[in-house]
């Protein structure tokens, strides 16, 4: 009888993109995982491949944790804390953390960073830079999605994500706004225990809400969770980005915990008001609401046919008709506007895109908790209320204030304008004159002189190939490498310099 043997299947782009990532360490799975919440610019396999991106390294050496935690803190361990567990609980490759007890007897994890690898990342963070330039040379129609812009976000979110001060600002913000919630759970930072390279914090130990030993409390927790994240982002403005069931736990007394807080998501206060716009709006399937609300958001913008993002807008809405309002999904219809806007060029804001990672997290830890949930009764009753709720703690005072300044400053500003308004009206001649500032014409002069000298040097580094050919011909002057002809090669170094100068000059400007 044959055989038959299956070769094993190759990888799709998206498989091999995150197991190239992984291979090449620390930089390039976080410059992944953070890529992938642009889910405007990539495809849903390219996002699920990046998502599942994991740190799968070794625990370093105790002795270096300790060095770290010496170093930064201070103090010796022994004065830090009564008991230190040199066996890390978890390892990933930022850092690991370890439990300990405090000398007051408060069982805590410590938190830290691994060493080198601030100076790593910047190593790393240059490359991607030369590397994004290079790619918009090769390929000049990724300048669409700006690289150079997406990288150097990455990197700078790098950096914060890194500095365990900032996280631990971020945990004080949150301890503060949810101090009187029976339902939730923040684990406190231990003051003077927090620097660059290391961070403790209170244990709070419990269970993951994907266990299934949860799930008979599902709906309860459910409804907790989605009034937790409808204060954070319409009342208190900050939002934990990276809700997946790995960062919430269920403690003993039934309240849910959340652990993390190195991404979190900023909304000023007109963000949330033309966010709850467009949940309404989206709720209440209306098109041109929906519309007005995305050009508000600025996921939507440019030169526009009205007419033709409404249709779009209304095949969207219209998907949702047939479906079971338990399957509704907010931040699937959010992503969908802001795909429409691709056409346009509208690049959407940072926090925008961490709102939607922390969105469709957050719908499935729903979903995980009670499948049954009904999302949109929770966000058109609670979410109401939320919104409320901001607009009354609203500085009303301070917006007073304001406009009081805005109006003395005008008045006070106003006769001088007037009289400068009326020299310039009575022209030379005596005559009313007219002004006209065209914006599309500013800095003509410039580009004028710019592409002039691009033209010069161009026809300059033509007659030097030119000439080294000429010299390479009739093999003129002294030799080098053998019986290649030294002022051929000094005319075509110089000429390939040139080249490039003009290459990266281009590159820069974005127009051939």
């Amino acid at each position: 009888m044959q055989r038959i043997h299956l070769l094993p299947s190759k990888p799709k782009p998206p498989e091999r993109l995150r197991l190239g990532l992984e291979r090449l360490g620390t930089t390039f799975i976080k410059f992944g995982q953070a890529l992938s919440i642009r889910r405007d610019m990539l495809s849903d396999e390219y996002v699920v491949a990046l998502q599942s991106l994991q740190d799968r390294v070794s625990p370093f050496p105790a002795r270096d944790a300790i060095q770290e935690i010496e170093t930064g803190l201070g103090r010796p361990t022994a004065e830090l804390f009564a008991e230190f567990d040199e066996a890390p609980l978890a390892a990933a490759s930022v850092a690991q953390v370890h439990t300990a007890r405090l000398h007051d007897g408060r069982e805590v994890i410590v938190k830290v960073r691994r060493a080198g690898l601030k100076s790593q990342i910047d190593r790393d963070m240059r490359a991607l830079y030369w590397l994004a330039r290079v790619v918009i040379m090769l390929v000049p129609r990724l300048r669409h999605y700006q690289p150079l812009r997406i990288v150097n976000e990455i990197g700078g979110n790098l950096a914060r994500e890194i500095d365990f001060r900032r996280e631990a600002q971020n945990i004080k913000r949150f301890v503060v706004a949810f101090a009187e919630w029976p339902t939730l759970m923040i684990p406190d930072v231990i003051d003077g225990f927090v620097c660059e390279t290391v961070i403790v914090q209170e244990r709070s130990p419990g269970l993951r809400i994907d266990d299934p030993a949860v799930r008979p409390d599902g709906p309860r927790l459910a409804r907790n969770f989605v009034e937790a994240y409808l204060h954070q982002i319409f009342v208190l403005g900050a939002f934990h980005g990276d809700p997946h069931p790995g960062n919430l736990f269920l403690t003993k007394d039934g309240r849910i915990c959340f652990h993390d807080f190195g991404l979190i998501g900023f909304l000023d206060r007109a963000t949330r008001r033309e966010l709850a716009a467009f949940t309404s709006a989206f709720i209440r399937q209306d098109a041109d609401w929906l519309l007005d609300a995305a050009i508000d958001l600025g996921v939507l913008g440019g030169e526009m046919d009205r007419g033709e993002f409404r249709r779009g807008l209304a095949e969207i809405l219209a998907d949702y008709v047939g479906l079971p309002l338990k399957d509704w999904s907010l931040a699937e219809a959010f992503l969908r506007v802001t795909r429409l806007g691709q056409a346009q060029n509208v690049f959407v804001p940072l926090n925008l895109l961490i709102l939607m990672r922390a969105m469709f997290l957050a719908e499935n830890a729903v979903r995980v908790l009670d499948p049954d949930f009904q999302l949109l009764d929770t966000l058109q009753t609670k979410g109401s209320e939320a919104l409320k709720a901001a607009m009354e703690n609203a500085d009303w005072r301070g917006t007073l204030e304001r406009l009081n300044f805005d109006a003395l400053t005008a008045a006070h500003d106003l006769p001088p304008m007037v009289r400068v308004f009326a020299r310039q009206l009575l022209q030379e001649g005596g005559g009313p004159g007219l002004s006209l500032n065209v914006r599309e014409l500013k800095g003509v002069n410039e580009h004028i002189d710019r592409g002039s000298n691009r033209l010069a040097l161009s026809l300059v580094t033509l007659g030097l190939y030119i000439a080294g050919s000429l010299l390479m011909q009739h093999s003129i002057g002294p030799r080098i490498f053998g019986d290649f002809p030294l002022l051929a090669a000094f005319a075509y170094a110089i000429a390939l310099w040139f080249t490039f100068r003009i290459a990266r000059g281009i590159a820069r400007s974005g127009r051939l």
